[in-house]
């Protein structure tokens, strides 16, 4: 470090101003997030009890997603193809690894869309013991509501397990090689209810939660983060001040104090 105090100094207020800065971008960064959690509540809100409509009119272009659309809850017409019946493994439920069970669903125009019924419960193998089956027929009418396709993970997408096949994630494009190609792709239903109803059926998946989560409090943490780091340097550079003054033998400066009015007349009438 510099003997130099001036120069040990400015880098003292370089480093204080580069780390308020990243505090800064950090801060901003958690407001962004809170905005956004925000949002995803508040569409939440807006379309997790809405009354059902038809796919088709929720759903006017099926090749794009629709984000305002999510959790919205629509009707389906057609039949279940459970012969094709997969899972999505390793979802936390119940606190446990749970699968999810998907089964193609084939509407009366002969697209295919994914519906999640619910979960059930690992068994004591690598697969649950049981998975209910979906209604039977050609005439069956599900609500489900609207859900994205999920991301690929970055291994163990698909895996044949006995006689299932399992899925690390619901990942419409992959799950659709193993479905056909009049699979949907960028929707997914999540089911509601079914006609006809079935005596068992899996575990409903539970509501998402509407937890803002810790970003607001995080982006004010960063902020005060910055400011005692500027505090910190200052109140360094005014301690190496007094010392460099001690040891130059230099007087301490008295500060006067400054007396109120009313003081100084107490003062008079005392003298008096």
């Amino acid at each position: 470090m510099s003997k130099n105090p001036f120069i040990r100094w400015t880098i003292y207020v370089g480093v204080a101003i580069i780390f308020a800065i990243v505090c800064g971008f950090l801060a901003n960064w958690q407001f962004n997030r809170s905005d956004e959690r925000n949002g995803e509540i508040a569409l939440v809100e807006q379309n997790y009890d809405r009354e059902p409509v038809p796919f088709d009119e929720a759903v006017t272009n099926a090749d794009v997603f629709d984000p305002d659309t999510e959790w919205r809850p629509v009707t389906l017409e057609g039949q279940y193809l459970p012969d094709e019946q997969i899972l999505a493994r390793n979802r936390p439920h119940g606190g446990s690894s749970a699968f999810e069970v998907l089964v193609p669903f084939q509407l009366t125009d002969g697209r295919i869309m994914i519906v999640n019924r619910g979960w059930v419960a690992p068994g004591e193998g690598t697969l649950p013991d049981y998975v209910p089956e979906p209604p039977s027929g050609e005439s069956v009418s599900v609500v489900v509501r609207l859900r994205p396709s999920e991301g690929v993970p970055r291994t163990g997408i698909g895996a044949n397990e006995g006689e299932y096949l399992t899925f690390k994630s619901i990942n419409l494009p992959t799950i659709a090689e193993y479905t056909g190609d009049e699979t949907i792709t960028t929707v997914y239903g999540l089911m509601v209810s079914e006609e006809p109803a079935v005596a068992e059926v899996p575990r409903k998946v539970d509501p998402p939660t509407e937890d803002p989560g810790p970003h607001l409090s995080y982006a004010i943490q960063w902020i005060l983060f910055a400011i005692m780091g500027m505090i910190f340097i200052i109140y360094i550079i005014r301690t190496e001040r007094a010392q460099r003054r001690e040891d130059a033998g230099e007087a301490p400066v008295k500060v006067k104090r400054r007396r109120d009015k009313d003081a100084e007349q107490e003062d008079a009438l005392l003298d008096a």
